[in-house]
């Protein structure tokens, strides 16, 4: 199949088979996740056991396929990592969950073959116990608006004839054949949408301001170097449907009079830079990128470079260095990336999610697309949901969405430290990653907007979502944080590669009982100098976690400093060891494995244990059988 044939075919919506091949299909999900668990293995045993079984299996979507062939297929990651390996029957709506190779053979006979059911396999959900069949019943998927991950855990990455059959690429050849350069900066202003990666900039401006530009020569970058802690929506999305990202950057590319583009991809997401540049080779095949595309005599070209990994090389200044060949450190604006960037060049920067959008709202219009979400924030949003919640993984919700929802619908509430649902365990979520903030019980019902966030000194950040429970202790997540955050540091401005080396300094005197009256405001206002005083996004924004947790949980900051005391004993300097008087038999196992004499007490009479010589290593709670020493 040619380009144009593709491209000329009926596209479908993505929510469901292509008209085109109405044939049963097997859907394994191989995001990085399910991959790790043994995904891989699950699909090498359907291929051989739906051939044992005697059913006709294919591996490449057909237009010719027939109704009693089985298409067996990989995806990208369907979101609910937290239960993976996954396993879809479409279009049954049936579900599977962490299934193993084991698990296979029951599936053919018993789905594939008898069209029943595998009840022990479903998600059950911890608030009902009911069984859920297929997304539709499952609270996860039912309450989410999954328009950038919904084809990420239905195509093929890896076939771009897939891709193509379901409308790929129909918005690229609208914006080259029937579209100006301005009218496509224009359609995407309309639309609202706003940059995904954290700023929330309206992405209509910036492509505007490179088009503008009087250059024969612009550039457009696909911003692949997600670097927060605990976050991989835009590594999903490039390993679960790479062309999306490959067809926004044309479209951006032909806004803006580019002919040249790079997907720039940490080099942690070794599956996500196979996966994009085996796109791009495939589009080079089917003459997509490349010479004379679509016929207008303009040419496109898309190379996918590996990042070293640095964290402030997702600054855009930054990233333009690291690709340059230099050190990747961020640069004063103006002038900004679109009047000169890469090579001097008028440069356009977008995360992956913000080009994945941009293809649908080409499709669509850019008032469909607005009536999703808020005024100011239209459109939906990924996050990636972990900690201390039943179910992690990505989640997409429209903008105006509130914590509670994500947090207790979508994440079937707040579970203690053994995963057990724990009904009155909420604490905080901290929200945007190092650069974001905390949220509290007070904002479970917060619209999540770029407006409603900053207001209460948080943001949406590149989206991520750490839910905690009151077994946390703040103290310890800002320093998480911080630490993340110093060591990032490139080191150019002073107050960034200083301040957040004191900042994380003072930490450890508060959760290691150094610390004074002096220690808070001292805390306070270093923080809100380094806010003020460096250079780029990252020593802006990396006082965040600890002037949020000072704001929000003040008495706790305040009961380490003043009374030594860790109410949630994470703090392990803080801790006061005592034998338990009632507990104790006065065996002398502690006694021999103390190692400063800190515990004394006769033989077969309760021990006690001397504070002041006691360096809490623990030692003696290990040798205790019947757990007698508490507070350690």
């Amino acid at each position: 199949m040619n380009n144009t044939e593709a491209l000329t075919s009926t596209p479908v919506n993505g929510h469901g088979i292509s008209t085109l091949a109405q044939v049963r299909r097997v859907i394994i999900c191989a995001g990085t996740g399910c991959m790790a668990n043994g995904a891989m293995k699950v699909f090498e045993q359907f291929k051989s056991e739906i051939a044992g079984a005697g059913l006709k299996v294919i591996l490449e979507l057909r237009a010719e396929a027939t109704s009693d062939e089985i298409r067996l297929s990989k995806s990208g990651c369907q979101g609910f990592c937290q239960m993976g390996p996954l396993v879809s029957v479409v279009p049954d709506g049936i579900l599977y969950t962490k299934v193993r190779k084991e698990d296979v053979a029951e599936i053919v006979q018993t789905t594939l073959a008898g069209n029943q059911v595998v009840e022990r396999l479903l998600y059950k959900d911890p608030a009902t116990r009911k069984s859920c069949q297929g997304i539709e019943d499952n609270p996860f998927y039912a309450r989410q608006s999954r328009f950038v991950l919904h084809e990420c855990g239905f195509l093929d990455p890896e076939d771009i004839h897939e891709f193509m059959l379901h409308g790929g690429y129909q918005a690229a050849r609208k914006a080259f054949v029937e579209m100006a350069p301005e009218e496509i900066c224009k359609t995407i202003l309309d639309s609202g949408l706003r940059g995904r990666g954290g700023g929330g900039f309206p992405t209509g401006r910036k492509w505007e301001a490179a088009r503008i530009q009087n250059s024969t020569k612009k550039y457009v970058i696909c911003n692949g170097d997600e670097g927060d802690p605990g976050v991989f929506m835009n590594r999903s999305v490039m390993e679960g449907n790479p062309h999306s990202v490959i067809e926004g950057l044309m479209i951006a590319a032909r806004a803006i009079g580019a002919n040249e583009t790079l997907v720039y991809v940490r080099a942690e997401y070794p599956l996500a830079v196979e996966r994009m540049r085996n796109a791009v080779a495939a589009a080079e095949r089917e003459g997509i990128l490349g010479k004379n595309v679509f016929g207008t005599g303009l040419s496109m070209k898309c190379e996918v470079m590996e990042g070293a990994g640095a964290f402030v090389c997702g600054e855009e200044t930054a990233m333009i260095a690291s690709i340059e060949g230099q050190r990747g450190m961020p640069r004063p604006k103006p002038p900004f990336p679109a009047q000169s960037g890469l090579w001097g060049k008028p440069t356009i920067i977008n995360n992956v999610e913000t080009l994945a959008h941009v293809c649908r709202i080409l499709n669509e219009g850019p008032e469909v697309f607005k009536q999703i979400g808020t005024k100011e924030s239209p459109g939906t949003k990924t996050f990636a949901l972990t900690g201390h919640v039943s179910n992690t993984g990505l989640v997409e919700v429209p903008f105006g969405t509130t914590l509670r929802e994500i947090v207790y619908n979508i994440g079937g509430g707040v579970t203690d430290d053994a995963g057990k649902i724990w009904k009155t365990g909420f604490k905080a979520v901290q929200i945007g990653g190092p650069s974001g903030g905390c949220l509290t019980e007070e904002h479970l019902d917060l619209p999540l907007a770029y407006e409603s966030l900053r207001a209460v000194g948080a943001m949406v950040g590149s989206g991520g979502l750490v839910a905690m429970n009151q077994g946390t202790c703040m103290v310890s997540i800002a320093r998480f944080f911080m630490e993340f955050t110093q060591r990032e540091s490139c080191g150019k401005c002073v107050l960034c590669r200083e301040g957040t080396r004191q900042l994380l300094a003072l930490l450890d005197d508060v959760i290691e009982g150094r610390a004074d009256q002096n220690t808070l405001a001292l805390l306070d206002k270093l923080g809100r100098a380094v806010q003020i005083g460096s250079l780029c996004g990252l020593g802006k924004t990396a006082p965040n976690p600890v002037l949020s947790t000072m704001r929000y949980f003040r008495k706790e900051y305040e009961e380490h400093v003043f009374e030594k005391k860790c109410r949630t004993g994470r703090c392990k300097a803080l801790l006061s060891p005592e034998i338990n008087q009632v507990k104790c038999k006065g065996c002398g196992l502690c006694i021999k494995a103390c190692p400063t004499g800190a515990i004394t007490g006769e033989k077969k009479q309760p021990h006690h244990i001397n504070p002041e010589l006691c360096i809490k290593c623990g030692a003696c709670a290990t040798a205790c059988k019947i757990h007698a020493v508490e507070g350690i």
